[in-house]
């Protein structure tokens, strides 16, 4: 009996589909099965006609957008000349992960769901919907979905008798192996290269620009709780070109101090090169790591140590470690019983990958250096909306930045890796540079000159509206209406004076809410209803387009609400037609948003 093979595929932005691409393939291992795990542009999209078995884990992005990585595959898999029996061989599972405050939640996963029916496929069970709104994250969703996927195709693909499931307890054979190297060959200091040499192509995540920071100044009052920071960066020469809505992708670093500190507990040598041999044939090198490579580069640029461990990681430190209590501990919480303990120790607190290693010092010192790629997961880049436009900032990019920082009952205040990072470079002491990309957004605004834009932008959420303002004056496109909402305006009303200037020009028309300067609370929302007749006569007489963007939470629902209310008040809509009024603005891009948790 041959052992079936497993394809696993994933279309992934931030890297969390391809972490469950990747745990996909692991459990695949342990129950015997062969499994490939790749992006679905990597893969030769004409061969899934031969494909017995595929699972397809795939993100949303922005407006119900596929992920950069899985863009191609899109559009040959919606071609109007495949078969509807061109994939009638194959079973699949769909797994999605997405963002319920969206309104196209999940939209890839479910298309795409339909879509392989219509090619002829078998669908093994309806499509996981994971939801990152949910207090437990996606997990939540695709626990138990995994839990029935594995009994179906286990059902359906049985492994042979000789071949028995490799218990939790045993880890799995590392990717790569680690050979350390006492000489350092002549090649590397070229592989420690970093930055995009060829002026041809524009930087990517494989070949970053290292963009030299100009300034990075505090745009907080001083007795403003949180530290905003507004950073400029020096492209000249980069071939970087980008455009309102657009966004900057920036790969940060550990702190020296959290490397150091990883390091001793491991017993590495932080200025040790190693080569690295894949376990595998076909297994291809971790992206942008060089070869020979340092220890202390792999932990401060590549292994993302300041993240909050996956249940994954529970369950192989468990098989790693050789000390009874602390092994006891770890398969506790890598069992399905020990979630809820889990999420106690870990995911409430956010406890991170360092501090669990401290709270497990003999298994962290008995790591071999062979697992840490298995073991923690590569460091992703993080994505800001660009603030500026190149029109009126030529060769430079500026990014609005607002430093996470909070407590939870950990001692040690929980910090956001990249906006800390950021926040700590000064390049009055020195020259600083810091590796960057650029890739569209979600949010496309209008070329027509005529058309207006209202756009919604409370807090550092007022960012790409600021690009957008930019571009726009400079082609002299009026009808420019922008809604800022803040705490005060003296502590956190982000470019009053930019505003204010292009307010006197009658550039702009300028709302404001100031939440925090009198009794009652005022938000964005409360301006938007008591400019109802404008806002209607905007979107209904002009073919205004509107743009929302800023915090997840409760924002997005508060001006959907006061939206519908304005089409049911001034538009004398019923509740019905308020609703099809709002999805048609959203299906013509007309309603746009971009949000983050």
């Amino acid at each position: 009996m041959q052992v079936p093979q497993l394809l696993v595929l994933f279309g992934s932005q931030t890297g969390t589909a391809q972490d469950e691409a990747e745990r996909l393939g692991r459990e695949a291992r342990r129950r015997r099965l062969g499994c490939r795990v790749q992006a679905l542009d990597s893969y030769a999209v004409a061969d899934l006609i031969r494909e017995p078995l595929v699972i397809f884990v795939c993100a949303t992005t922005g407006q119900g957008d596929p992920p950069d990585n899985m863009k191609n595959f899109w559009r040959f898999i919606f071609r109007k000349s495949l078969l509807s029996t061109s994939l009638c061989q194959m079973d699949f599972a769909v797994l999605g992960l997405g963002d319920s405050s969206y309104a196209k939640f999940n939209f890839v996963a479910k298309k795409l769901h339909r879509r392989l029916l219509q090619l002829g496929a078998s669908a093994l069970l309806p499509p996981c919907l994971g939801d990152d709104q949910h207090e437990l994250g996606p997990d939540a969703a695709i626990d138990p979905w995994l839990g029935d996927l594995w009994k179906k195709i286990m059902r359906l693909y049985p492994v042979p008798l000789d071949f028995p499931e490799i218990p939790l307890g045993i880890p799995l054979p590392s990717k790569f192996i680690f050979q350390f190297v006492q000489e350092v060959p002549s090649v590397g200091t070229e592989g420690l290269k970093l930055a995009s040499s060829d002026p041809q192509r524009p930087p990517s995540e494989l070949q970053p620009f290292l963009a030299p920071v100009i300034t990075n100044q505090r745009v907080t009052g001083p007795q403003h709780f949180q530290d905003v920071r507004l950073i400029e960066f020096d492209i000249t020469g980069s071939s970087i070109s980008y455009a309102a809505g657009d966004v900057v992708s920036i790969m940060p670093s550990n702190s020296e101090t959290h490397t150091q500190q990883f390091c001793r507990l491991l017993g590495l040598n932080p200025k040790q090169f190693f080569l690295l041999t894949p376990r595998e044939p076909g297994v291809p090198h971790p992206p942008g790591l060089p070869q020979p490579c340092t220890v202390s580069h792999l932990v401060s640029r590549y292994l993302d140590i300041a993240s909050v461990p996956r249940r994954s990681f529970f369950e192989l430190l468990a098989c790693l470690s050789p000390h009874g209590l602390e092994r006891e501990k770890l398969l506790e919480f890598s069992s399905a019983r020990g979630q809820e303990e889990l999420w106690e120790y870990c995911n409430r607190p956010r406890r991170t990958i360092l501090e669990v290693l401290c709270d497990f010092p003999h298994t962290a010192a008995a790591i071999p250096p062979d697992y840490l790629l298995d073991l923690i997961p590569r460091i992703r880049p993080r994505a800001f909306s660009i603030a500026s436009s190149l029109l009126a900032h030529p060769g430079r990019l500026q990014i609005l930045v607002a430093v996470v920082q909070y407590q939870t009952r950990l001692k040690e205040p929980r910090r956001g890796l990249c906006s800390s990072w950021l926040a700590s470079l000064n390049p009055e002491q020195g020259p600083v540079q810091v590796p960057l990309w650029v890739r569209p957004g979600s949010l496309m605004f209008p070329e027509t000159p005529d058309t207006p834009i209202i756009m919604v932008g409370p807090g550092t959420g007022v960012a790409p509206f600021r690009a957008a303002i930019q571009e726009r004056v400079a082609h002299s496109q009026t009808g420019n209406f922008l809604f800022f909402g803040c705490r005060k305006r003296d502590q956190d009303f982000y470019w009053q004076t930019e505003w204010q200037e292009l307010e006197k020009k009658g550039c702009l028309t300028l709302v404001t809410a100031f939440s925090r300067e009198q009794e009652q609370k005022v938000y964005v929302q409360h301006r938007l209803r008591e400019l109802g007749p404008l806002v209607w006569e905007l979107l209904d007489r002009h073919g205004a387009h509107f743009y929302l963007a800023g915090n997840a939470k409760y924002m997005p629902a508060d001006v959907t609400e006061a939206l519908t209310s304005i089409f049911q008040e001034e538009g004398q809509l019923s509740s019905a037609d308020a609703a099809a009024y709002l999805a048609r603005l959203q299906q013509t891009l007309r309603f746009q948003t971009e949000t983050w948790a």
